[in-house]
């Protein structure tokens, strides 16, 4: 008998006991800082996330350069892009309504880089993120035949499906690249590493960016400057820079790849 209550409180303490360490355990486990997230640990359905380690480096390379928050993802990033890109309403109105006077517009602009010798008619040309290929008619509309764009859908026939953070061209395929979509490049060096990877020694690089003014809720990067755009081309010399009316861009930027060096004999 005097065994079984002298168990009874043994047992009672164990428990206590017990129930005392858990909840010191757990009080330490509230109390510690939460764990600042890493590019592999991120929410995929987060869209509020801070930036990866690669964007956060890639910002504080180039000062002027923002990199917008809130793509946990890569995939993420791409299904907004997507969201824009397939929009049947928009899709209607790239079209349609808008066709033929983005066509005309992009004309000028390419008959203008013509007379400055920036482009030929037998340049081999490429428009990056083309969509639904206005661009891409418009070169041709002028004469330079052997254009075509990339985009993440294709539109057959002026377009082809292509990521722009890495074009689906060998090296040194074309004397001239085209794009007006730089703000929408989630890796900025990226986007600039694979035009010079595909432009031909001498060839022609023009973009048209937004600087004095915000771009649209799919851009993943805000410019402040075009110091970045100098500062990625590293390849690359500027030719000139001078204010358009680019629909809702506002600066071209023109950079020449640079010749290769030819060796000396010994």
């Amino acid at each position: 008998m005097k065994t079984t209550q002298t168990i009874k409180p043994l047992i009672l303490k164990f428990f206590l006991l017990s129930i005392s360490l858990s909840l010191a355990v757990l009080f330490l486990l509230l109390s510690l800082p939460p764990k600042s997230p890493s590019s592999s640990s991120f929410s995929s359905t987060s869209l509020t996330t801070p930036l990866t380690q690669q964007q956060q480096q890639q910002q504080q390379q180039h000062s002027d350069l923002r990199i917008r928050p809130g793509y946990s993802t890569y995939d993420l990033y791409i299904k907004k892009q997507l969201d824009k890109t397939l929009n049947p309403k928009l899709r209607e109105i790239w079209t349609t309504r808008d066709w033929k006077r983005k066509v005309e517009v992009f004309g000028k602009f390419f008959d203008e880089l013509r007379a400055k010798k920036l482009l030929s008619n037998d340049s081999k040309a490429l428009c990056i993120g083309a969509r639904v290929g206005q661009e891409v008619a418009a070169l041709k509309g002028i004469g330079v035949n052997d254009s075509v764009g990339i985009d993440l859908v294709p539109y057959p026939p002026l377009v082809i499906k292509g990521d722009f953070h890495q074009q689906p061209f060998n090296n040194e395929s074309f004397d001239f690249e085209f794009s007006n979509v730089f703000d929408h490049a989630l890796y900025p060096d990226k986007f600039i590493g694979e035009i010079e990877r595909t432009l031909k020694p001498g060839g022609i690089c023009v973009l048209h960016v937004a600087i004095s003014r915000r771009s649209d809720k799919y851009s993943a990067n805000d410019l402040f400057s075009i110091g970045p755009l100098k500062e990625m081309f590293q390849d690359s010399e500027i030719v000139h820079v001078r204010k358009v009316d680019g629909f809702g861009l506002d600066t071209e930027v023109v950079f020449r790849k640079k010749k290769k060096k030819k060796k000396q004999s010994s």
